[in-house]
């Protein structure tokens, strides 16, 4: 089930659950994956990412640290304490609107070389590999089943959609770096996320900025960013 909280009531209101058919997820790893394989990744590999201080090394690490996680995840035991959802998961997250300087950062950057040190061939391969695995095992989780991630409890779907938000995010920011066009993704990987960054923008900069966003180009601010 998708389980964003509304903005205003801090619940999730009552006909803005779906189920999130776990699936939805494979295709965006499978995504992720194919655009790793790209030769203009191997041959943009050293070079500077279109986000600063993140190289195409370390940024595709990065994204496919997107796939391992799951896999992760998928290892270990549930937790029994009870789940935030997505809103307050995110409220917990250090990273958001921090500088690109701040040490959760600065980790998060190195942690995307390290994965990526065996170079653009073996991490392709080995996302190949985890999404094979993912492909048998991801179905037959329950979606209520609680998991634990960055130190934060959640349910599983609602930890899917975490990852498909962050393949999303940053395929495009791959993309861009390697001078690609953007993977383009099935609704059921399109629409849980743009509600997340939605409903996350909504928080960050309120109601009537989003509204204006979207639909009043003469008062729309100058940016709705969601993270």
């Amino acid at each position: 089930m998708v389980r964003v909280a509304s903005p205003t009531s801090g619940c999730a209101p009552e006909g803005l659950e779906d189920e999130l058919d776990p699936t939805a997820y494979l295709r965006a790893a499978e995504s992720a994956a194919g655009l790793l394989r790209d030769p203009a990744v191997a041959d943009a590999w050293d070079q500077p990412s279109a986000l600063p201080e993140f190289s195409v090394r370390g940024l595709s690490g990065h994204l496919a640290a997107q796939v391992f996680a799951t896999r992760r995840v998928l290892g270990e035991d549930g937790v029994d304490d009870a789940p935030l959802d997505l809103l307050g998961y995110y409220a917990h997250s250090e990273w958001i609107g921090a500088d690109v300087n701040d040490e959760i950062n600065v980790r998060m950057r190195e942690r995307g070389e390290d994965i990526a040190a065996e170079g653009a061939a073996a991490l392709a391969a080995q996302v190949d590999a985890a999404v094979e695995d993912l492909r048998t095992t991801v179905p037959e989780v329950e979606a209520e089943r609680v998991v634990r991630f960055s130190g934060r409890a959640l349910r599983f779907d609602d930890f899917l959609i975490t990852r498909m938000m962050e393949i999303a995010v940053h395929s495009d920011d791959l993309a861009v770096s390697v001078g690609v066009d953007t993977p383009a993704l099935p609704p059921e990987v399109v629409d849980p996320v743009l509600s997340l960054l939605s409903r996350l923008a909504v928080r960050r900069h309120g109601q009537a900025a989003v509204l204006r966003a979207l639909s009043r180009a003469e008062r729309a601010p100058e940016t709705i960013a969601a993270i």
